[in-house]
C-alpha cells in the first residue's frame, strides 16, 4: 500500500485531493492546523473508503515543524506528498500584519519546502515517487495589495520547474498546480471586509482544480493550470510591460474587495 502524505488536508482543495487519494486506496497522513475538522476527515475517510488515516494537527508556521511531522510519522516512506497548506492576505504591505506575513512565508515556502527535501531522497532511491506543489495563477506576475502572497506563489512555481528538471530520469516527478479563483473558504482569511470574490465569472470548484491537479500530478507533468481562460491570463505578462501586468492586478484586486 502506498503512502500519501497531504498538508491543508481538512478543507478546500486539500480536502478534495485528500477525496481522490483514498479513493485510489492510498494509506494516509493528513496534516491541519484545523484540529476539529481534521478529526471529522480522518472519520470519514475511515468509514467511507476503509484507508488507514493518520491525523496530525499541526501549525505548519512553526520552525523546523516538516521535521517535526516526519519524525512523528517514524520515517514512514512517502510516495505521494502534497504541499496544499496555504492562505492570504489582503492590504499593502507597508500597513499589514508582520506575524501574519511571517507565518505565511512559513507556510507556503520554509516548510513546504523543508518536506520536500525530507521526502525527496527516499523516493529518488526507491526510483519513485510525486509531488505536487501549490502554486497559483498568481505566480506568474506580481501582486499589488497581496505582495507576499503572490511572491510566495511565484517561489514555488520556480522552485518546482528547477526541481523537476533536475529530477529526470529518476522516476520521481514535481507538479505545481496553479489554479485561478476558486471557490473554498480561502477568501475568508484573505480580508476582514469582504469574504467574497466580486468578479466571479472565472470561478472553479475545488473539486474540478482538485481533480486537474490529481491527474496532472499521476501523469508527471511539470505545472498545471486548470481552465482555459486561466492558460490565457498566464501568459499575458509575455506580451505587455511588467508595470501593466501589474497594475491590472491591482486593479483586479482592488475591484475583488470593495463594499
Amino acid at each position: 500500500m502506498k503512502t500519501a502524505l497531504v498538508t491543508g488536508a481538512a478543507s478546500g482543495l486539500g480536502y478534495e485531493l485528500t477525496l481522490l487519494l483514498a479513493k485510489d486506496a492510498y494509506k494516509l497522513i493528513l496534516v491541519d492546523v484545523d484540529a476539529e475538522n481534521l478529526a471529522k476527515t480522518k472519520a470519514e475517510l475511515e468509514k467511507n473508503f476503509s484507508v488507514e488515516v493518520i491525523a496530525l494537527a499541526k501549525d505548519l508556521s512553526l520552525p523546523n515543524i516538516a521535521q517535526d511531522i516526519i519524525d512523528d510519522i517514524d520515517n514512514t516512506q512517502i510516495d505521494v506528498l502534497i504541499n496544499n497548506a496555504g492562505f492570504g492576505l489582503f492590504g499593502s504591505f507597508a500597513e499589514t500584519d508582520w506575524e501574519r506575513e511571517s507565518a505565511m512565508l512559513h507556510v507556503h515556502i520554509i516548510t513546504a519546502t523543508h518536506l520536500t527535501k525530507l521526502v525527496l531522497d527516499g523516493m529518488i532511491k526507491r526510483g519513485s515517487g510525486q509531488i505536487l506543489n501549490m502554486s497559483s495563477l498568481a505566480a506568474f506576475q506580481p501582486g499589488p495589495l497581496m505582495s507576499i502572497y503572490y511572491a510566495s506563489k511565484g517561489y514555488m512555481l520556480s522552485f518546482s520547474e528547477a526541481i523537476a528538471n533536475e529530477l529526470k530520469g529518476t522516476g520521481v516527478t514535481v507538479t505545481a498546480l496553479c489554479p485561478g479563483p476558486t471557490k473554498t473558504a480561502f477568501q475568508e482569511t484573505v480580508s476582514e471586509n469582504t469574504c467574497d470574490n466580486k468578479i466571479k465569472f472565472n470561478m472553479a470548484s475545488a473539486k474540478e482544480v482538485a481533480l486537474y491537479g490529481y491527474k496532472a500530478m499521476l501523469k508527471g507533468k511539470t505545472y498545471a493550470i486548470p481552465g482555459g481562460f486561466n492558460k490565457f491570463l498566464a501568459t499575458i505578462p509575455r506580451f505587455i510591460t511588467r508595470n501593466a501586468a501589474t497594475s491590472i492586478v491591482r486593479k483586479i484586486q482592488l475591484k475583488n474587495r470593495e463594499n
